[in-house]
């Protein structure tokens, strides 16, 4: 079992910038792919980036490349996102996802395993 808590949400203007930081419970951090998805009101859940356990291999949608840039501290069982240049499109609650099958960077929030309880960002215009 992994527990995963986010925090490091806010408030920020459009074209500031956020740091989400997800620290996850267990020794075998480094096996999981780990994801952060977000949630729009009414909309589904969406991927926003992945990053493989030994944190070589990453992968973002399209919207966010670029601006966002995902990484993580396998000594300190955390896995962070920098958002800059925030839109107010990307206000959401956002999600860390831990993934036990460290083989590709799925998009698919069905492959992942652990969520945490998620943190809000709003951009304000």
């Amino acid at each position: 079992q992994v527990k995963l808590v986010e925090s490091g949400g806010g408030l920020v203007q459009a074209g500031g910038s956020l740091r989400l930081s997800c620290a996850a419970s267990g020794r075998t951090f480094s096996r999981y792919a780990m994801a952060w998805f977000r949630q729009a009101p009414g909309k589904e859940r969406e991927f926003v980036a992945a990053i493989r356990g030994s944190g070589w291999n990453t992968d973002y949608t399209d919207s966010v490349k670029g601006r966002f840039t995902i990484s993580r501290d396998n000594a300190k069982n955390t896995v962070y996102l920098q958002m800059n240049s925030l839109k107010p499109e990307d206000t959401a609650v956002y999600y860390c996802a831990a993934d036990r099958v460290d083989y590709d960077l799925a998009r698919d929030r069905r492959d992942y395993d652990y969520w945490g309880q998620g943190t809000q960002v709003t951009v304000s215009s």
